[in-house]
């Protein structure tokens, strides 16, 4: 029977192996495949080390080193990052890791590694409020006019990267959706956390996530005690921007399940006051919020 090797930090980056997955996999990757244009002037095969380095959210240096076998090892967060900039698969992204000579993060549940079919869904819609999420709500990936919508929801960390724990414990968390829905959505967010706990055990994060919100929210408190679970999400949206006013849209779902996450899509009526607005957000971007 093959038994597992420990990780130590005794293992060594196989630079050699390293610099030659990271090219091939740059040069099997065209532009049309992330999201990018063409060009009409284009002599690498596959994409530009510039067009990685910014997909990876890295200098197109240090990128560089990494396939000239020079530099550091890198992190596992740069690994992980890599990873994603080059849609690799899982069993692609754990390749990576022991090349750096690195533990693969874990799969399933918890994973934030998103799948390459997904992010090829995603880096299609551009002109469309989109976003990849954990099934805790944590935002994994926007797209511009996403961001114009909600904000930047990426930029949290901790607990509040949770919708659900910034919705019963973040001030301000509600001031986008109308006073209406409020209750409404309390009862969504409790019950899609009470089951996610039941499903994953009192020792997953989602377990974790609700023990902190039981001693921080009395309505949360309220509302896990009443076990009201299974509670469907409403298929139409509100929110008030400050800048453009209320926008309703319809929010429909992709889900992975070997991943545990979701693409959200949202899309206003053509011919609405809610869709001239979309349209007016797409113009004016972020300055808007």
């Amino acid at each position: 029977m093959a038994t597992s090797i420990p990780w130590t930090m005794n293992h060594m980056t196989d630079r050699a192996g390293l610099a030659e997955f990271l090219r091939a996999r740059r040069e099997a990757l065209q532009p049309d495949d992330v999201g990018l244009p063409r060009g009409s002037r284009r002599r690498t095969a596959g994409l530009r080390r510039e067009e990685v380095a910014a997909l990876c959210h890295m200098s197109t240096d240090y990128y560089a080193r990494l396939e000239q076998q020079r530099g550091p090892r890198p992190s596992a967060q740069m690994v992980g990052s890599i990873a994603q900039g080059l849609h690799l698969t899982l069993d692609e992204r754990d390749h990576l890791f022991h090349l750096a000579g690195l533990p693969p993060p874990g799969r399933g549940s918890e994973s934030e590694h998103v799948s390459p079919g997904m992010l090829r869904i995603f880096d299609r819609l551009v002109d469309t409020p989109a976003e990849i999420v954990t099934e805790l709500g944590e935002t994994l990936r926007q797209t511009p006019l996403a961001v114009a919508l909600v904000g930047d929801l990426r930029r949290f960390t901790g607990p509040e990267r949770s919708i659900v724990y910034r919705w019963f414990a973040t001030p301000g968390a509600r001031d986008l959706h109308p006073i209406d829905d409020h209750d409404r959505l309390s009862r969504f967010y409790a019950s899609g956390l009470q089951s996610i706990a039941a499903m994953r055990g009192p020792s997953s994060r989602a377990a974790s996530l609700a023990t902190s919100l039981l001693g921080r929210s009395e309505e949360f408190a309220a509302l896990w005690r009443d076990h009201h679970v299974g509670v469907m999400p409403e298929e139409v949206k509100r929110y008030r921007h400050p800048a453009v006013g209320l926008v309703e849209v319809n929010c429909q779902i992709l889900q992975d399940p070997r991943q545990s996450h979701a693409l959200l899509v949202y899309t206003a009526v053509p011919g609405t006051e809610s869709y001239e607005r979309l349209q007016l957000l797409g113009v004016v971007g972020t300055s808007a919020i």
